[in-house]
């Protein structure tokens, strides 16, 4: 077994990362590397996106524990970040596979785990954990669950995350994605779920990196949960006027439609509306920035949109219009106009 770094030691020396290409895990892991630490990377090969020079890659499906087993060897690690684990069952596969090779297990949750609707804010690490209407939430919960019980009955050293909506400049926020930014440019009204005024946090990778890396090793957190997400909110509407503004679109036709109309008529849409995004919220990041005290998300989402835009501008082949939600959007949109 691992032993656990001293206090005061601010980050591992070996770090493995479950997954580490995706959205958040390969900013944290480009933000690791570049401070120094030893990083390995397990996961099947499949990503195109790439991994940051210096890091150590590993293939296996973590779900195969046997051949998790076979790449690893005998390696223990100081921390391992598990970004790809959802259900209880993903969860428990993972806590016994890493039980006597690490210091610190850090499983990714999800700030949608937290109350929904919330009947306070800001939302705390306090708030209890509810959401009966995302299946995705429930499982995160159920995880957590797990997880906590193992470190109270036989000190499993769990640490659990929860991000809430974080993007970089592949990940265009709008529920139509690029087909919003379609509509925008060619003159057609969009959707807007609700009245636009609720708010909403969005967290670029790179900022939610500083605070994960910052926490990797460090004893404190052990059997601790954690916010990591920007301070800043913003509301509906001027999120999609942001987008319309880094696409060259002066004055957007945004239309209102309640979430619950929305769900009505597309199931997957609605358990993301009514689990997570009609929702306001506010975060309070005191926690983790007690932890890691120069944590501070820099990147106001007026620069990430336009970063997105100029990524997507530059490529075409990502600009993908979804003739369904094409036909959704029509269809709500003449019904929104009609009970107008």
């Amino acid at each position: 077994m691992v032993t656990p770094l001293a206090a005061g030691t601010v980050a591992p020396r070996n770090i493995l990362f479950v997954g580490g290409t995706g959205v958040i895990s390969a900013a944290a892991a480009e933000h690791a590397v570049a401070l120094g630490h030893r990083l390995t990377i397990l996961n099947r090969g499949q990503s195109t996106r790439p991994v940051p020079d210096g890091a150590e890659v590993l293939h296996a499906d973590v779900r195969d524990a046997d051949a998790v087993r076979k790449v690893l060897g005998g390696r223990e690690f100081d921390a391992v970040a598990d970004f790809i684990a959802y259900t209880s069952d993903q969860a428990r596969t993972s806590m016994d596979l890493f039980r006597d090779r690490v210091g610190q297990y850090v499983f990714i949750s999800s700030a949608s785990a937290y109350q929904k609707p919330p009947t306070r804010l800001p939302i705390l690490e306090s708030t209890p954990l509810k959401n009966p209407f995302w299946q995705y939430s429930r499982d995160k919960i159920a995880c957590e669950e797990l997880l906590f019980r193992a470190y109270r009955e036989d000190d499993f050293p769990v640490t659990v995350v929860r991000p809430s909506h974080t993007y970089d400049r592949t990940k265009i926020a709008m529920v139509g994605g690029w087909t919003d930014i379609h509509r925008m440019r060619n003159g057609l009204p969009v959707m807007v779920h609700g009245d636009g005024t609720s708010l909403w946090t969005l967290t670029h990778s790179k900022d939610f990196a500083k605070a994960f890396t910052g926490l990797l090793g460090r004893p404190q957190a052990v059997g601790e949960s954690y916010t990591i997400t920007s301070d800043e909110y913003l509301p509906w509407n001027q999120i999609y006027q942001l987008f319309a503004r880094a696409a060259g679109v002066r004055e957007p036709e945004l239309v209102h439609v309640a979430s619950e109309t929305i769900a009505a008529h597309d199931e997957e849409l609605g358990s993301n509306l009514l689990g997570d995004r009609s929702h306001s919220v506010v975060f309070d990041n005191t926690k983790i920035k007690s932890l890691v005290p120069d944590f501070a998300a820099t990147i106001p989402f007026a620069d990430g949109a336009r970063e997105i835009i100029q990524w997507h501008d530059a490529h075409p082949e990502l600009q993908q219009v979804n003739e369904a939600y094409m036909q959704l959007s029509d269809k709500l949109i003449s019904w929104a106009r009609q009970g107008a």
